[in-house]
């Protein structure tokens, strides 16, 4: 055996999984290995090419998150030349909420022969939202019994999570919901395969399906006002016994070991969802430090030493991402998907010439144009609500917009209005928090973006006037998991005793960071005002106008 010892985490994102070995001593990442899913995102048909799906379904098939497992961690053991005795522990974290019914033994249902052609045996993705009615209708007898949940999740049930996903089973396919001896979040189902026992993760549990550390869920009288044969849900198909991170969900058992190379027994982590697992990953371990996971979207996540109501929080849970500590999710509906949209409908033929004559791409050459501007130059001011709004409003209705154009405006001056729209929106999400009792002291940020473009980072610097510092990892949710994998495994076998000691040795952030610039914070406070100002008329009832536009778009498209 060798002296050194490794944790593995298992990353499953929405078209493939990753698996990402780390040594442990000093969270160094060793090797990965990616693995596409081989069904893919299901949208249009099932396997069988012939049943068709509705609008707004996404489908996954669970064979493909164990063929992951299968492939990708003998991969990596192989590529770092290493023995999987030296492998201590692993973990996963998983896009959530993604939901998967399966008999009592665990065995999906769309697994059974007679169920093949049955699009709800299947796993619901997260961006499932074809249970959009059946979250309206939870938000609905919510407020109307006064439920207290609905205030921790900013006043709206998503159509992502569990419970609107099991009332769409129920309504549309009873028998299926009959035959679902158990409901599971994917990620504690995989663990479930990998060890043989059942534990779910307070991390799913209280982002994802309304449940609360010291409440639980919500009331049988509750689930029995939305449907009376949803009654007895948690007893008979979930669990009241939920386990929170940091602990050992079980060991990898003999079958699984023998197909991955580990050894039998390896500690296997409770599992977390993958944005979460970026806190632990950037080394954060106290309250005060938000961290920016940055792509299409932009995830908040925030710990806190107490429980308070912030507007249009995505949720608050009690030991929800680090043991002993509140954590604050937010998000924004619309960041990478801005830039992309600009750059799909507003650049003329002479940029794409230009920026293929040079051999760069076009978000390279407009990123090069825009940093000549000053702040205030462009005369622009945006609202980033191209995709609606998550915090603080929680509203999708909501639409962007531009204001100050001219004749005389230009691609690259829209698109830098676009970027400092977004870096006001996540200024308007700290701001909301402090003023809700939340303290902010440190910004953290790690994505493809947050690595990327210097010039964003340095605007968000300047409008939110706090530092950043960004992940030295370009795999942060990856190397979060595999520090609970560290962790399940404990300070007695190479391990840590907790997560906390993991993040401080194994979580990393680069060198250098963003300092705000005083003279461009001076001009990006007079900007954020007037955001603020727009934001308030249009979002807060000031003029409806977005709302109309859409309803009367969607009365002449009938």
């Amino acid at each position: 055996m060798g002296s050194k010892k490794y944790a593995i985490g298992l990353d499953y994102g929405t078209q493939s999984g990753r698996a990402v070995l780390v040594e442990v001593e000093t969270g160094n990442v060793v090797a990965q290995a990616v693995k596409p899913y081989t069904h893919g995102v299901m949208d249009e048909y099932l396997p069988d090419g012939k049943t068709k799906l509705p609008m707004d379904w996404a489908l996954q098939h669970p064979a493909d998150y164990m063929e992951v497992v299968e492939i990708t961690i003998p991969e990596v053991l192989k590529a770092a030349g290493i023995d999987g005795e030296d492998v201590i522990g692993l973990s996963t974290d998983f896009t959530a909420c993604t939901i998967l019914p399966t008999d009592k033994d665990g065995e999906p249902l769309c697994y059974k022969e007679d169920l093949k052609s049955e699009p709800h045996a299947y796993v619901k993705l997260w961006k499932h939202h074809a249970a959009q009615p059946e979250a309206n209708k939870i938000t609905e007898i919510a407020e109307q019994r006064g439920e207290v949940f609905l205030n921790r999740y900013g006043g709206k049930i998503s159509s992502e999570w569990m419970e609107p996903k099991v009332l769409q089973i129920l309504n549309e396919a009873p028998e299926i919901y009959d035959r679902a001896e158990k409901i599971m979040e994917v990620g504690d189902w995989v663990n479930y395969m990998l060890t043989g026992v059942e534990k779910r993760s307070s991390c799913y549990a209280g982002y994802k399906e309304i449940w609360h550390k010291q409440d639980g869920y919500p009331s049988k009288d509750f689930f029995k006002a939305l449907d009376s044969r949803m009654e007895n849900l948690v007893e008979e198909k979930m669990s009241d016994k939920i386990y929170p991170l940091g602990m050992k969900a079980g060991e990898l058992n003999e079958e699984w070991a023998a197909k991955t190379g580990l050894k039998p027994g390896t500690a296997v982590g409770v599992g977390i969802i993958d944005a979460h697992a970026g806190v632990p990953g950037i080394g954060i371990t106290k309250p005060g430090q938000l961290l920016m996971v940055m792509g299409t979207s932009t995830c908040h996540i925030l710990l806190g030493e107490t429980e308070e109501i912030v507007p249009g929080m995505c949720g608050v849970v009690e030991d929800g991402v680090m043991p002993g500590y509140f954590a604050y999710e937010a998000g924004q509906a619309c960041v990478g998907d801005h830039f992309e949209w600009l750059v799909e409908n507003c650049v003329p033929a002479a940029y794409t010439e230009e920026a293929k004559e040079r051999g760069i791409g076009i978000h390279q050459l407009l990123t090069e144009k825009a940093q000549k501007l000053k702040p205030g130059e462009s005369g622009l001011l945006a609202l980033d609500w191209w995709n609606g709004n998550r915090t603080p409003y929680v509203d999708y209705d909501l639409t962007g917009m531009m204001l100050g154009c001219t004749l005389l405006t230009k691609p690259e001056e829209m698109y830098r209005a676009l970027i400092e729209a977004t870096a006001y929106g996540t200024n308007l999400v700290i701001e909301t928090f402090e003023k809700n009792g939340v303290k902010i002291d440190e910004l953290f940020a790690c994505g493809g973006i947050a690595e990327k473009n210097k010039m964003m980072m340095q605007i968000y610097a300047d409008v939110t006037n706090r530092e950043i510092r960004i992940s030295a990892s370009d795999q942060t949710p990856a190397l979060g998991a595999a520090m609970f994998g560290a962790v399940a495994a404990g300070k007695a076998n190479g391990g840590y005793d907790s997560i906390f000691e993991a993040a401080k040795v194994m979580g990393k952030v680069k060198d250098e960071y963003y300092k705000p610039i005083p003279e461009n914070v001076a001009v990006y406070k007079k900007l954020y005002e007037e955001y603020k100002t727009l934001s308030d008329y249009f979002a807060a009832g000031g003029n409806d106008v977005m709302k109309r536009l859409k309803a009367l778009k969607a009365q002449v498209m009938e």
